[in-house]
């Protein structure tokens, strides 16, 4: 089979950059005024979560930094539902990941999925770390940006946080339910109001990022300010938000898929597939091809099912639990469905040539992408350069070349 000659194009995307993104922080959190809603010697839990979150290390040390100013005692609860297998260690793994260390932060981190309940919404039990709850108060970090599985004015957030995160895997798998029920939309803003309601929150810190995955925005809000606040930094979220810069695609090749890419392995909001109740957008892709998954997953390949084709070396790597505990918590089967599966690139890519229609495939729209997160470059097929050429946010990056694979029929790294 011939493969369309492919170029290499970049993408210049939108929104402003924070150069001293730990004073930003500090600034922000001092001017919320919390000397008089604080005593000297009180407890506080900050959360944090599991998305591969610009400076999130820099910006979790910096809340401890301005807590510990005002003689407060912070430590560190990890809040991401049922990622890490659902385990206390697992969880702490994460976020060592990411470089927030009891060391790097100067304060305790305890986790634990142990949970209690605190109130009811609509039927539905709210829970919170137990760890966090019987804290004095509550900081809740969280980044602002659309969500994979629903569309609403509060989606992906600081109320995603107190619900999903703060209530681990008991509340994660509590809360999916009733949003198949009810809506996620309707369910997971109430039980943040719940947690708000409870008086524990202190403050929460509000992390809006650009196209670039650059930090762009944090601000510090008090709870009075969670509601309109986030639906003001979902909108520029989604302004600045990088997509691919086409209506439709033929062949749709994602190098990795991972938990730290996106909550869903790979962005619905950038692949255009439907997820959960989410329907389907742009581009409009005929196959999607997935070929490895990130080693910061660690084998959750939750999100395979969005492709049609895969590869053997991601399928070998799957943690296979850790998978399945995420699908379950999210009552959402498709996701962890393992598709038509690959020993080469080669193999894969020929096969979903020639499922696309009766397009040849020298003239078939092929799009390449690192993954769903890094869209500031990616390789695009000769068919779409009249497309490239109209945009003035596109520019060539090379020379149209063949696609060549390595001895074993794989593509070189992007």
């Amino acid at each position: 089979m011939v493969f369309p000659r492919m170029v290499r194009i970049k993408q210049r995307l939108e929104g402003p950059m924070l150069h001293d993104v730990a004073r930003s922080v500090c600034e922000s959190v001092r001017g919320l005024g919390l000397q008089g809603k604080v005593a000297p010697g009180q407890s506080v839990a900050i959360t944090a979560g599991s998305r591969g979150v610009a400076n999130i290390a820099k910006i979790t040390r910096a809340v401890v930094d301005e807590l510990k100013a005002m003689g407060l005692q912070p430590f560190i609860v990890p809040t991401m539902g049922s990622h890490g297998e659902a385990t206390a260690e697992g969880q702490l793994k994460i976020i060592q990941h990411y470089g927030i260390t009891e060391a790097s932060m100067g304060c305790p981190i305890k986790s634990s999925m142990a949970v209690v309940e605190i109130g009811k919404v609509k039927g539905t039990t709210v829970f919170c770390d137990k760890n966090a709850w019987e804290a004095d108060h509550i900081v809740v970090i969280g980044r602002i940006k659309a969500h994979t599985d629903f569309e609403a004015e509060i989606e992906s957030g600081l109320f995603k946080m107190m619900a999903i995160g703060l209530g681990k895997q008991h509340g994660a798998e509590n809360y999916h339910r009733a949003g198949h029920h009810y809506s996620y939309a309707e369910i997971f803003p109430l039980v943040g109001q719940a947690v708000l309601d409870s008086g524990h929150v202190l403050f929460g810190l509000g992390i809006v990022e650009n196209g670039y995955e650059e930090t762009a925005v944090v601000k510090a809000l008090l709870p009075r300010d969670f509601a309109a606040e986030e639906k003001a930094l979902l909108k520029r979220a989604k302004a600045w938000m990088a997509r691919i810069p086409f209506d439709k695609v033929d062949v749709l090749i994602v190098d990795e898929l991972g938990k730290n890419i996106s909550g869903a392995g790979m962005d619905p909001n950038v692949i255009g597939r439907p997820s959960v109740q989410k329907p389907a957008g742009k581009p409009h892709v005929r196959v999607l091809y997935v070929g490895d998954i990130t080693p910061e997953a660690e084998g959750n390949a939750i999100g395979v099912g969005f492709a049609d084709l895969t590869h053997r070396r991601l399928v070998d790597q799957i943690n296979y639990a850790a998978m399945y505990m995420n699908s379950i918590t999210a009552g959402v089967f498709e996701a962890a469905r393992v598709p038509m599966t690959f020993e080469t690139d080669r193999e894969a890519l020929k096969t979903g040539m020639g499922m696309i229609g009766l397009t040849p495939p020298e003239e078939a729209r092929v799009v390449r992408i690192k993954n769903t997160l890094h869209l500031t470059e990616m390789d695009v097929s000769e068919a779409m350069l009249a497309e490239v050429m109209g945009n003035d946010r596109l520019s060539l990056a090379s020379d149209p070349a063949v696609v060549t694979f390595d001895a074993k029929g794989n593509l070189f790294p992007f």
